[in-house]
């Protein structure tokens, strides 16, 4: 049986997807995401719950944001050796599927999303201003 394209024998991972394409397909009911500001935009625009691992930086904060301040995600704790185990994943995966409160916030969200970035938006109009700013 041929391997398919993108992936190595042996392996279920491929090493490059189309993350703006995969997160808006209707299909994916959360995203496993290590909590990047590109990974959360593109979470938030497409409506869809978090299940956060962060590793550092500005992922712990933006983690904050996801699952305390919007209400849109729950984070992965680690057992007293600082590893995350597979009941971990599953329980918090379960808890975010069952708990629809978790998908209304997302797609309030996405929904938010899009009129700010539409002509007329709030960030619409603050890039356009930006944009005449530098022009004179």
């Amino acid at each position: 049986m041929p391997t398919p394209r993108g992936f190595k024998r042996g392996s279920p991972l491929v090493g490059w997807a189309p993350q703006q394409k995969v997160l808006s397909h209707p299909s994916v009911a959360c995203f496993l995401s290590h909590c990047g500001w590109n990974s959360v935009l593109e979470g938030v625009s497409n409506g869809v719950p978090f299940l956060c691992w962060p590793y550092f930086a500005d992922q712990i904060f933006n983690q904050g944001y996801i699952c305390d301040v919007w209400r849109v995600g729950l984070g992965l704790s680690p057992d007293e050796r600082g590893v995350i185990l597979g009941e971990e994943i599953k329980n918090k995966v379960d808890e975010l599927l069952i708990d629809e409160k978790f998908k209304a916030r997302a797609m309030e969200l996405k929904e938010m999303t899009a009129l700010n970035v539409k002509e007329g938006g709030k960030s619409y109009s603050n890039l356009m201003n930006f944009i005449e700013w530098i022009k004179s």
